[in-house]
């Protein structure tokens, strides 16, 4: 059986460009196991690029990532609405954040996949309602 799709939350981007982040050793050691490329969302690029302008962090080292063809963004929004806001709704009382929604949703239509996250939410997190999401996470 393949190697299965990781969908990529915004935690393990960051930490990996920030050495000074909790989780940048365990998330090196993750890049470096995880099939290539990884999967994500626009709502996931934005949160990372504000989080790493925040620590002055060029926001191109995370672009060259989408370059290098290590991460794809595959993910349109605007095409899943009354999903997102199903969620969104659903997960209100974390509160859930867009960007979250969005891969929950991946989750939702991807086949054998795991989702990469530091983000603890995510063991709340059903896809269909229901299912358990698979993570890799340090947790």
């Amino acid at each position: 059986m393949a190697a299965p799709k990781v969908l990529c939350d915004t935690g393990p981007l960051v930490a990996f460009l920030v050495q000074s982040d909790e989780h940048h050793e365990w998330t090196c050691e993750q890049f470096t196991r995880i099939p290539k490329p990884m999967f994500t969302c626009e709502a996931v690029i934005s949160e990372a690029a504000f989080l790493l302008q925040s620590e002055r962090i060029p926001v191109e080292a995370l672009m060259s990532f989408i370059d290098r063809h290590a991460l794809e963004v595959q993910f349109s929004a605007p095409e899943h609405w009354p999903d997102l806001r199903r969620l969104l709704k659903k997960y209100a009382e974390l509160p859930m954040s867009f960007a979250d929604a969005c891969l929950v949703r991946m989750a939702e239509l991807a086949g054998h996949f795991r989702v990469l996250t530091t983000d603890r939410h995510f063991q709340l997190y059903r896809r269909h309602g229901r299912d358990v999401i698979p993570l890799l996470a340090p947790f």
